[in-house]
């Protein structure tokens, strides 16, 4: 079927789908976001200027105080307390990943940034901007992840992901640089993760990231997803090569917890088969 496919899409050019650029979209959002966490220090530190603070384990904008899930939860599970500033700072993120999904990941994060980034660089020295996920492990890690840092911060009465955060990470190295003229010990972690990249796509996203793990879980029945039109598909597998989550969502795994809704497959697609779709609840 995979080369009927291929056939099929050499004998009908003319419907290929061109209206779709969300890659090129999200990379200005991730570049954008990516610049938020760049400038910040700066302004802090030689400005003397405070309206940004913090970075994306707690954004603040003026009087407006943006907490991470995971790290107001693990707050939560420690001090058995609640603390209403930073549940209010989590209802923004818990709302966009109730309706949106997963979407700080792929439209947000600045991890997911620099793996971009690094993605285009290997298609300018290699010609290959994308790699086969050789390194795969069964999706229902990605639960065992949250629940086993969850645990661990319990055992140990310490934030472990506050302290490990990839995303938390980048800015506490930007911070570090521009404050303290030096980069934290924890910023290998940020490099072991680059590591992966060169064998395997977004292994640490897709898998190990308890982050990730809790948006997906609160997006699991998410109002936007990308759902696929069967008649229109042609099973040329594009979309399964193009996914970083290493779904298939010609057979539905788009509107799976899984995917965190970055639309690389339905930019692939060259004949409307997937789109992305609003749910009602």
């Amino acid at each position: 079927m995979i080369g009927l496919g291929r056939l099929a899409e050499d004998d009908l050019p003319n419907q290929k789908n061109k209206g779709s650029h969300y890659g090129r979209y999200r990379l200005v959002v991730l570049g954008t976001a990516f610049l938020l966490l760049l400038v910040t220090p700066f302004v802090n530190y030689y400005l003397q200027q405070n309206f940004v603070q913090g970075w994306y384990q707690s954004l603040g904008i003026g009087r407006l105080w943006f907490v991470s899930p995971l790290e107001g939860l693990e707050s939560i599970l420690l001090s058995k307390s609640l603390y209403w500033p930073a549940i209010i700072g989590m209802l923004p993120p818990l709302l966009i990943a109730l309706f949106l999904g997963r979407v700080f990941c792929s439209w947000l994060c600045p991890v997911t940034f620099i793996l971009e980034i690094f993605d285009r660089l290997r298609k300018a020295f290699t010609g290959k901007k994308y790699i086969r996920n050789t390194i795969l492990v069964a999706k229902s890690v990605l639960w065992f992840t949250l629940i086993a840092e969850l645990l661990l911060s319990m055992v140990l009465g310490a934030p472990v992901f506050v302290v490990l955060s990839p995303p938390g990470l980048v800015g506490r190295e930007m911070m570090m640089l521009v404050f303290f003229k030096t980069f934290a010990f924890e910023g290998v972690v940020l490099v072991l993760i680059l590591c992966l990249e060169l064998l395997t796509r977004r292994f640490f996203c897709r898998s190990f990231c308890p982050l990730g793990a809790l948006l997906a879980f609160i997006g699991r029945k998410r109002s936007l997803q990308v759902t696929a039109k069967s008649a229109n598909c042609t099973e040329c597998g594009r979309c399964i090569r193009v996914c970083p989550m290493g779904l298939n969502p010609q057979k539905g795994e788009g509107e799976s917890a899984y995917c965190w809704n970055c639309g690389e497959c339905v930019d692939s697609c060259r004949f409307d088969a997937l789109g992305f779709s609003w749910k009602k609840k």
